[in-house]
């Protein structure tokens, strides 16, 4: 897969600063949503879960407060996680050109929250016993970021493909966790 989808040289794509929680006009040291990823960090849930109400407030193409309270829905209620995943994904989806076919790599920054939106989803739809969904979900991001080097999305289609349910699957492994921006490596950062 990898080698057909990086043969021939793609165009790319690049969000808007806002899907990463820069408001225009902010100071660029001021970001609701690394703010909240700290309070989540420090146990504040409900702290966290009102700065990114208020941020959506000001605008709904924030996607990585989407991708944000679905992270802290998930463990609990994968039902409630996915729909703040896919509410992100569809706006992210209304930026992109119709009919782009190209690359959204991780490597740019403001690209991030619509791939954690993409992940989240995904894994919410395998956790729900919806494999064949998940699977497409994880090949789509694959073909927009084919180097795959801070997600893990290969392995969880790999475990997809080999029949794994998500119960059976390494539960607890970083590829089977979405992420939360502003995290250590080892909380499923995104470094």
């Amino acid at each position: 897969m990898w080698k057909r989808l990086t043969a021939k040289p793609r165009p790319s794509f690049e969000f808007d600063h806002i899907a990463w929680g820069q408001f225009p006009g902010s100071d660029p040291e001021e970001n609701p949503t690394c703010e909240a990823s700290e309070l989540i960090e420090a146990g504040d849930r409900e702290g966290a879960r009102e700065l990114l109400m208020k941020a959506l407030g000001a605008d709904l193409r924030c996607l990585d407060a989407h991708a944000l309270l679905g992270y802290l829905e998930f463990d609990r209620s994968p039902e409630r996680a996915i729909a703040h995943y896919e509410l992100g994904v569809r706006i992210g989806e209304l930026s992109v050109p119709v009919g782009f076919d190209g690359l959204i790599v991780w490597g740019r920054i403001y690209n991030r929250p619509f791939l954690r939106c993409l992940h989240g989803y995904g894994l919410c739809l395998w956790r729900l016993s919806r494999a064949l969904e998940a699977s497409r979900v994880f090949q789509r991001i694959l073909s927009m970021n084919p180097n795959d080097l801070h997600q893990g999305v290969r392995f969880c289609l790999d475990d997809i493909q080999q029949g794994g349910r998500w119960p059976e699957t390494h539960e607890g492994d970083e590829a089977t966790r979405p992420r939360r921006p502003g995290a250590s490596a080892s909380s499923h950062g995104d470094s």
